[in-house]
């Protein structure tokens, strides 16, 4: 008999990209059936939700100094505008007679395989139950009226709270990218988590995930499991409940139950009838079915992980809003292979990946760190371009050490933060190597560097096998941070050296940049970050030598001077709606 273990395995061996051969997908574009990238229940009463206020809206780097933001009221406004900063749209696109959204969650391909969804009672304003979010129209469609809780003694919810429960359309992803399509679900969805606690801290509210919680458990609150309600639409799959408190303080712990909640939805009244997203599908993809079951999980009962306590995070002098810099995250298409990161803006980027004490993103997890940076440096001021290592947790390096191939050099990167463990592998130029292990695209060698995500995989997986949708969670949080320091670092301070070169309107073109429309952002360019999911997984293994699944790289990113395409027209977000 397989066990989940070995399902699990086989499933990432299967889905790894080779220089030779792609992982299964469907060969084309079915354009007639791509999937509609809006999950509706009609039959759901809507409760049309307020636009963004005018509330004091914290500066970017006040969102990791515990205690700094006080706390707003959990109000309907409040809650809104969590779910705006956390799931809504931040722009329309438009080239031509095409026309397409962007959120402020990123996802692979733009195709959102993610759904959310609120758990709330005793908010003024808004109607006790389980309500779905659509972010096209930004409004709640209320899916169930709860009932009575088990006991008087037991609220539904623990004081000044309320649930995000997040989930997955897989056929979403499956759609253009096949069999791969379950890791880039589990990468959306760690991004996902973050954007709920980026936008939780800007209200100074807490969140972190349930993690004790069953797949079972938050189907049943979600109302996944209510076979009547999605007919032949494409199901959604459980991924993750996240407990939002509005107090700074007394966060309640993970014990928090969900017999309550599921006391009280069985009890009470669902409305709605999910839509079917594809009137057909070309290709099923069986095999993503099968490792969704292996890594379902089962209610567990965990010991919390404690962040080390380390320096103040890193100076960024950004003046901007945490809402600005949430609105505005965007993936990156190209970059202008010239743009040179400062120093202190790249130590930055890697300080603000580790976890610290009551700070967001990462205390949202209650996980120690087990995913680690491999680093292509091509053009970081006072860094000799190369191959780098930084470790997020100091007890494995050395494990990594005999793990990686003695060839490699772990030299201690001069004039780094002595509380950074960032190692030199091995000098020189890295663009082709990036490019080449990133699937031949030009985004890994034309930023200012590049990295894979390196997760400890064999010891997370053996005692655990859901733990393999943990570790992409941690990639995507890892690529949230990246995003949005990407984004804080145009600060004017942080500007300097060679960057300022980049910010004249007089900057060198590349061969074939005004053929393409591409051209720097404005009069002032910008730094920005964008997310690979397709790279040639063992390649990148066997270029640190190691030789078996202890480690492996789950997700690409990289970081440099963004070029836009001004072909497109940028439309506001929400104009069509006639809301304040």
């Amino acid at each position: 008999m397989t066990t989940a273990l070995e399902v699990v395995l086989a499933y990432h061996q299967r889905t790894k990209h080779h220089l030779h051969r792609y992982a299964a997908g469907p060969g084309g574009m079915d354009w007639k059936n791509q999937p509609d990238p809006f999950r509706h229940f009609a039959g759901s009463p809507p409760r049309e939700l307020p636009l963004l206020t005018e509330f004091a809206r914290p500066r970017y780097v006040d969102l990791y100094q515990p205690l700094a933001i006080a706390p707003l009221a959990l109000t309907l406004n409040h809650v809104a505008a969590l779910l705006e900063l956390a799931f809504g749209l931040s722009a329309w696109k438009q080239h031509g007679g095409e026309r397409w959204f962007l959120r402020c969650n990123p996802s692979s391909g733009n195709l959102h395989p993610t759904e959310a969804y609120v758990v709330v009672a005793g908010i003024p304003g808004l109607e006790n139950g389980v309500h779905h979010y659509l972010s096209r129209d930004h409004l709640l469609e209320h899916r169930c009226q709860l009932g009575t809780a088990p006991s008087d003694d037991e609220p539904v919810l623990p004081p000044d709270s309320f649930l995000v429960g997040l989930t997955s359309i897989h056929w979403r992803e499956a759609w253009k990218y096949g069999e791969r399509a379950y890791r880039y679900c589990q990468h959306d969805a760690g991004h996902a988590i973050a954007t709920v606690r980026y936008a939780a801290a800007t209200l100074g509210w807490q969140a972190r995930l349930l993690t004790s919680w069953s797949d079972a458990d938050i189907g049943t609150i979600l109302g996944l499991d209510r076979d009547d309600d999605f007919g032949t639409a494409e199901r959604e799959h459980p991924d993750a409940m996240l407990l939002v408190t509005a107090r700074q303080t007394g966060f309640a712990d993970d014990e928090f139950a969900a017999d309550t909640c599921i006391g009280a939805v069985k009890s009470g009244q669902w409305q709605g009838r999910a839509n079917v997203l594809s009137s057909q599908h070309g290709h099923d993809w069986p095999v993503i079915d099968e490792v969704a079951l292996a890594c379902k999980k089962p209610s567990t009962t965990e010991t919390l992980w404690h962040a080390d306590v380390l320096p103040e995070p890193l100076t960024n002098d950004s003046q901007l809003s945490a809402v600005t810099i949430i609105k505005q995250r965007r993936s990156a298409q190209a970059f202008d292979g010239i743009t040179t990161i400062a120093a202190n803006t790249f130590y930055r980027m890697l300080d603000m990946t580790l976890p610290r004490p009551a700070m967001a993103p990462w205390d949202a997890i209650n996980w120690e760190p087990r995913v680690h940076l491999a680093l292509f440096v091509h053009r970081v001021e006072g860094l000799t371009p190369g191959l780098y290592l930084f470790l997020r947790n100091d007890r494995i390096e050395t494990t990594l050490r005999t793990a990686v191939s003695s060839e490699l050099e772990w030299t201690r990167v001069e004039g780094c933060p002595a509380h950074l463990r960032l190692f030199q592998l091995a000098t020189g130029d890295a663009r082709a190597a990036a490019r080449t292990l990133s699937c031949h695209q030009d985004i890994a060698a034309d930023g200012a560097f590049s990295l894979g995500m390196l997760a400890e995989y064999e010891t997370s997986l053996t005692p655990a096998p859901w733990a393999y949708r943990q570790l992409f969670w941690e990639t995507g949080i890892l690529g949230q941070v990246l995003y949005l320091e990407a984004e804080a670092a145009n600060a004017p301070s942080l500007a300097r050296g060679p960057l300022a070169d980049v910010q004249d309107a007089r900057m060198p073109r590349r061969p074939g940049m005004a053929e393409s429309g591409l051209d720097p952002i404005g009069e002032a360019a910008k730094i920005r970050g964008t997310g690979i999911g397709c790279y040639f997984d063992d390649a990148v293994h066997e270029l640190l030598g190691l030789k078996d699944q202890a480690f492996q790289s789950l997700y690409h990113f990289t970081v440099g001077g963004a070029l836009t395409d001004t072909r497109l027209q940028t439309q506001p977000a929400y104009a069509h709606l006639k809301r304040s």
